[in-house]
């Protein structure tokens, strides 16, 4: 069966997932950077190490393993390694990890100390990283600078840790779910907008709370409203 995804086919089965943690059991011919035994994170956005990309200090997006949600075989050969009953199962965005096993491009690997929880550690192969790495190698905030970070899930919380870490002096947070508050706290957020509260655009409210517009804003939802909010919240 297939689905559409963007306009483009989308194969099933497959199976999802992309964010783990693990043990390489075994290693295909040619691979250097792990071996047997290795404690693992998968990563979806890959780096093959040779394209202008990876060479590139403005980029990580490699022309080879970047992530490409419609794509369900590997690389080398364009086949699955996934199989039942002698039917093929698609991968997803190179890692599939909604599974025991799995199989990965070895790009798509990071080796991580093999005393770190697997339970705990896993998380920083997709929520913390990606928020962490958004406010520290993207916005960075400067020292007593402000920031207001929109969405307040794991990728929020870690990005309003980042904006702590680089020594942001206000940090304001934004969501609908009151309950994400208080946790957000120990995150280093400072203050708390819920656009529910207001009858007016929040990037306005933010505008006032700041005299004129916040430093840096991180929107960590994917809604476009919010994306909108985040960019004119930010001042001239």
């Amino acid at each position: 069966t297939s689905g559409k995804l963007r306009g483009k086919l989308l194969y099933f089965p497959r199976i999802f997932g992309h964010e783990a943690a693990g043990i390489v059991e075994s290693v295909g011919e040619g691979v250097s950077n792990v071996q047997v035994g290795d404690h693992v994170l998968p990563v979806f956005t890959g780096e093959c190490g040779e394209c202008a990309h990876c060479k590139s200090e403005e980029s990580n997006m490699c022309a080879l393993l970047r992530i490409d949600t419609i794509r369900g075989v590997m690389h080398s050969d364009g086949k699955c390694r996934f199989s039942i009953n002698g039917t093929p199962i698609n991968h997803f965005v190179g890692t599939s990890t909604f599974s025991e096993y799995t199989v990965v491009h070895s790009g798509c690997l990071a080796k991580i100390n093999p005393q770190a929880p697997m339970d705990k550690v896993c998380i920083l192969s997709c929520g913390i990283s990606t928020g962490l790495g958004a406010a520290l190698n993207v916005a960075k905030p400067k020292k007593g600078s402000t920031v207001a970070i929109f969405g307040l899930g794991a990728v929020g919380l870690a990005a309003a840790e980042g904006a702590r870490i680089a020594g942001a002096s206000r940090i304001i947070g934004v969501n609908l779910n009151p309950k994400r508050f208080e946790l957000a706290k120990n995150f280093g957020v400072t203050e708390f907008v819920n656009p529910k509260d207001h009858d007016r655009p929040v990037q306005e409210v933010i505008a006032d709370m700041t005299n004129g517009g916040v430093d840096r804003s991180i929107e960590c939802t994917g809604n476009i409203n919010f994306m909108i909010s985040a960019f004119e919240c930010v001042h001239d």
